[in-house]
């Protein structure tokens, strides 16, 4: 005979509302008692009844993640976590990769609002091309990332703060000629280097915006102007698109003391393009990247690189979601997330 939320209950010591608090995961169950009953319905093999429930409190278990590109590094580190974490919550994941298209939030947006989905948590590179800006009244949503709003909860970094502390870093090493690499096209559509042709653009990007500001900013305590030549403009983030645009300002310019790139892809990619030009690292030149990835510690030399507590990243989206969807009037909140430096041997003299 199949189990009950009742059966469920007996054996944890608890009362059926507090098993349903912790099969829906929005209401906050003390880590002991959920853990009491997570064993009781692993013992009973309690399968929750999805479609009564979601028609009994109008949810669908499942919430949405927009992310604009899934074959970054990165955003496979945020995809497994966010699925994890849910997981712990009683909650699906729907993935959807918005290729910084606006039509696919605007999809997404309308199967919350045919609660298809409970929730979503949007990762929009641009605020000015984001659905969440001009569709009107929104279901729970969330923002993970770099736009500055103040329309919904959203979890972030101080991306300006980390981009001064990285240059700083660099500039502790004896670095004085630091070039950038991902910062945003010129008006004139150009940079010192030039960038890539492509459709998917995300030169002039909020990241890209607000890594540039915290660049200038170091530069400018130490007194040094900001040269644009050494303002290398990329529209892939990504090492192929890194390698190209780099190997095209080597072959133009002598190479600088440092390059401080945007991502960790696009300084493995940086890395690439200066051993084809022979320039050792980090004897002649140092390499410094941004977010951590997996494979950083593994590049040739070790990457230097910032670093950020993605769990407790995706864990605060999921509980500002969580808010969102007990109370649609909750007044929005931002959780900025500590970021630090971690130094490792390719900025190693």
């Amino acid at each position: 005979m199949r189990a009950t939320v009742k059966d469920v209950a007996k054996l944890a010591g608890v009362s059926p509302k507090t098993v349903s608090n912790v099969i829906n995961g929005v209401v906050f169950v003390r880590p002991e008692t959920r853990a009491r009953v997570e064993r009781a319905v692993s013992e009973l093999d309690y399968v929750p009844n999805m479609s009564a429930r979601g028609l009994r409190n109008g949810r669908s278990g499942m919430i949405g993640l927009a992310l604009p590109d899934l074959l970054r590094p990165y955003s496979a580190e945020i995809t497994h976590l966010v699925v994890e974490l849910a997981h712990e919550r009683g909650w699906g994941v729907q993935i959807q990769q918005t290729a910084a298209e606006p039509e696919r939030e605007f999809e997404l947006l309308s199967k919350a609002r045919a609660h298809l989905v409970d929730g979503l948590i949007l990762n929009p590179i641009n605020l000015g091309d984001s659905a969440v800006m001009t569709a009107g009244p929104l279901p729970p949503v969330v923002l993970i990332g770099d736009v500055d709003q103040d329309v919904v909860s959203q979890v972030a970094i101080d991306n300006v703060g980390a981009a001064r502390d990285m240059v700083q870093h660099l500039l502790d090493q004896g670095c004085r000629r630091i070039a950038a690499v991902g910062t945003p096209e010129s008006p004139s559509g150009s940079s010192g280097a030039g960038t890539l042709g492509g459709s998917a653009t995300i030169a002039g990007t909020a990241a890209a915006r607000l890594r540039t500001t915290g660049y200038h900013q170091a530069l400018a305590d130490a007194g040094i102007e900001p040269d644009p030549e050494l303002e290398v403009a990329l529209d892939r983030w990504s090492p192929d698109g890194a390698n190209l645009v780099v190997s095209r300002f080597l072959a133009g310019h002598e190479p600088p003391d440092a390059f401080f790139c945007f991502t960790d892809s696009i300084a493995i990619g940086t890395l690439s393009a200066l051993w084809a030009a022979g320039v050792a690292v980090p004897d002649k030149c140092l390499v410094a990247g941004f977010d951590n990835i997996l494979e950083s510690q593994y590049a040739v030399p070790p990457l230097t690189t910032i670093d950020f507590d993605r769990r407790a990243f995706v864990h605060s989206a999921l509980e500002l979601l969580a808010e969102r969807m007990a109370d649609k009037d909750a007044v929005p909140r931002r959780v900025l997330i500590p970021h630090r430096v971690v130094a490792r041997a390719s900025t190693t003299r």
